[in-house]
């Protein structure tokens, strides 16, 4: 999930590597976390809602999406949830270990709630991901998939929550551009 908080701080100078780095080290590695995808309408009434347990060990993910009763459901990996707007890129944030990189020139220097970002521009195939990342912390703020130099998708974080001795966002928020409506994934336990 987005770490908004880092343990230290990166040079106002560094590289889209550095950052990416940053971020990665942001990422536990083995990890289990359970939470809630709560698919909202324009208005803000919950359409439909779903637990997940996302599982990370020995650089192998595991996502489980389970209905109201707790039954495990079935859904695509390269697709939005059950009709969500998110996918499984929003919950595991694989794309920041894709190898194509580079800062997006025409966007430096924007910022994020406040912080000054580095924005860069992440790459896989047909699929392309735009990052902010705070330039003092290293931080993940907000992410973009974007298709045709147009956004399609975009993630960020609205609430940050102290889990042992890890800072991360506990509530995030994501939407399909133009749907009319945005789901809002939740991290309720970390283990």
């Amino acid at each position: 999930m987005i770490a908004l908080i880092a343990s230290f701080m990166i040079a106002t100078n560094a590289t889209p590597a550095e950052l990416v780095a940053s971020c990665r080290t942001m990422v536990p590695a083995d990890v289990e976390l359970d939470g809630r995808i709560i698919l909202r309408n324009r208005k803000g009434f919950t359409q439909a809602e779903y637990g997940y347990t996302l599982t990370r060990k020995g650089g192998e993910t595991d996502l489980v999406v389970r209905d109201g009763a707790g039954e495990a459901v079935a859904f695509e990996k390269d697709g939005r949830i059950l009709g969500t707007d998110v996918t499984w890129s929003d919950i595991t944030l694989d794309y920041l270990w894709w190898d194509d990189f580079s800062f997006d020139a025409e966007r430096e220097a924007e910022s994020v709630h406040g912080q000054k970002c580095a924005v860069i521009v992440m790459k896989k195939g047909d699929r392309a991901v735009r990052v902010w990342v705070d330039r003092k912390t290293g931080a993940l703020m907000q992410a973009e998939e974007f298709a045709s130099g147009r956004p399609v998708r975009r993630l960020w974080g609205t609430r940050i929550k102290k889990f042992g001795d890890r800072w991360m966002a506990n509530v995030m928020e994501v939407e399909t551009l133009g749907s009319g409506h945005r789901t809002k994934i939740t991290v309720e336990e970390l283990k």
